[in-house]
């Protein structure tokens, strides 16, 4: 595209992961492996929550369901034009999809790091305040903060593409991802996106920022309430919060990294998005279900049923 002709730009080439053909076929089958296992694990803990009553009306598991949910759809975003990318000679999207993946990909991020807050919030009312927890986490109520993460991640969501949407796009058009993302997006603008930089970066780290603070001082005060407990206390309280603790640290990592400063142009930064666009996706079912024996429970026993109602 020719910036001085004042054309705009219809279409976006994203250079992708690498530029070797016989690393991109290497990786397309590690990958594709990848994004099924994201689907077959995060799946597999939806359905059973959703099938078992008794987990489903529980807080912890509602949310996890929620979590699955949302990384089944955080890593669809970005994952099946990925691997198409990996194949195809020419990885080109339009101006609009490029838009659509943004919003999608910000919504899903954004409301990843909303529900994990309100797990640590969860777990800091069932361990802190364990008498007043039914009164406080009851069903109406767990789905109000669903509901409410969802509204506040669209809001988000909504600024990010309308600020970058307000620059003008009329020159170079080739993205160092592989993916639509804001940082290398506004990089391409024909004008000086300084001050939108300054703005997305405001928006999206102090959402990071905010709520990995929140979730610290969640678990710090956890860690006060259970240090008096015994032994046995301490161990379930702090099996309990493991695995979560586990998760937010993947995957607030890779977002403080991006988000929290100036776009850049390190290769790094390619390494870092396919970690939370994807791996965590693939880790967060392994994490939960691990070392939670409810859970595989239920898991067993709906494998269980679901042979005898085919053999029937």
């Amino acid at each position: 595209m020719d910036g001085e002709n004042g054309t705009m730009v219809t279409h976006f080439v994203l250079l992708g992961l690498t530029a070797r053909r016989e690393l991109q076929l290497l990786l397309f089958p590690l990958f594709l492996l990848m994004y099924l296992l994201v689907l077959a694990g995060n799946l597999l803990i939806l359905v059973t929550v959703a099938g078992n009553r008794h987990l489903y009306t529980l807080p912890m598991y509602f949310f996890l369901g929620n979590l699955s949910f949302i990384d089944i759809c955080h890593a669809t975003v970005t994952g099946p034009k990925m691997l198409w990318d990996l194949l195809a000679a020419e990885k080109t999207i339009s101006f609009g999809g490029c838009m659509a993946q943004l919003f999608f990909l910000h919504l899903s991020a954004c409301a990843e790091i909303f529900v994990l807050t309100v797990m640590a919030y969860d777990r800091y009312i069932a361990i802190c305040r364990p008498l007043q927890y039914p009164n406080l986490m009851h069903h109406l109520r767990c789905a109000g903060l669903v509901g409410g993460l969802w509204v506040g991640a669209t809001i988000h969501s909504l600024a990010q593409v309308g600020l970058v949407l307000r620059l003008p796009y009329c020159g170079p058009n080739i993205i160092d991802n592989f993916f639509c993302d804001v940082p290398p997006i506004i990089k391409l603008a024909c004008t000086d996106s300084y001050q939108t930089g300054v703005l997305i970066v405001s928006n999206s780290g102090t959402i990071s920022l905010t709520c990995f603070l929140a979730l610290l001082g969640s678990y710090l005060a956890i860690l006060v309430s259970i240090w008096g407990r015994g032994a046995a206390g301490r161990s379930k309280a702090l099996s309990t919060c493991a695995a979560h603790w586990a998760v937010v640290v993947l995957f607030f990592g890779p977002c403080i990294f991006i988000y929290t400063r100036p776009a850049t142009s390190f290769s790094l930064d390619k390494v870092v998005s396919l970690f939370y666009t994807l791996v965590t996706p693939v880790l967060n079912p392994v994490i939960y279900t691990l070392r939670n024996q409810e859970i595989q429970g239920s898991m067993w026993k709906l494998w269980r049923r679901g042979i005898f109602s085919w053999g029937e």
